[in-house]
C-alpha cells in the first residue's frame, strides 16, 4: 500500500504544479525514458525533466494524471511496479487526453520507508502536448 501511495503521490504533486516536490521523490533514484538515452540521477537532475512543463496562472499545469493497472511486486527490501498513465488536460479547446504510457518503477525500503530507486517513462500514445510542455531546445 505504501508503494502504491508513493506512485500516486507523484501524480498528485505534478498536477498541483509542485515540480520541486515531484523531483524530491527521486532524490535517490535514476530516471530515464524509452525515447532517449539520458539518465537523470537525484532530485536536481530529476527537476530538469520537468522544466518544460507549462505552469498556468492558477499554479498548475491544468492536468490530471490517471494511474491504472498498478502492479506491485515486493521482494524483501526491494520492489518493482508497473502502471499505466493517462494525462488529461483542459485547454481553451476543452478537456482531452494528451499522453498515455507506462511507468516502470523500482523501490528500496530505507529506514522503514519506501523510496524510488528508478523510474522508466515509456510514453506510447501522443496527443497535442503544445499546451503542456514547451518545445525542447536543441
Amino acid at each position: 500500500m505504501a508503494i502504491t501511495a508513493l506512485i500516486h503521490e507523484y501524480a498528485f504533486r505534478l498536477d498541483r504544479g509542485d515540480l520541486d516536490g515531484v523531483a524530491a521523490l527521486f532524490a535517490n533514484a535514476e530516471l530515464r525514458s524509452t525515447r532517449g538515452d539520458r539518465v537523470r540521477r537525484g532530485a536536481a537532475e530529476a527537476r530538469t525533466l520537468f522544466d518544460p512543463v507549462i505552469i498556468y496562472d492558477d499554479g498548475t499545469p491544468r492536468t490530471v494524471h490517471q494511474l491504472t493497472n498498478v502492479m506491485v511486486d515486493v521482494d524483501g527490501p526491494t520492489a518493482q511496479a508497473r502502471s499505466y498513465f493517462t494525462v488529461l488536460q483542459v485547454t481553451d479547446l476543452g478537456l482531452h487526453p494528451i499522453l498515455v504510457g507506462e511507468y516502470r518503477d523500482r523501490f528500496a525500503l530505507v529506514e522503514g520507508r519506501w523510496e524510488f530507486t528508478e523510474r522508466v517513462f515509456d510514453p506510447r500514445l501522443f496527443g497535442d502536448l503544445s499546451s503542456h510542455m514547451r518545445a525542447e531546445r536543441t
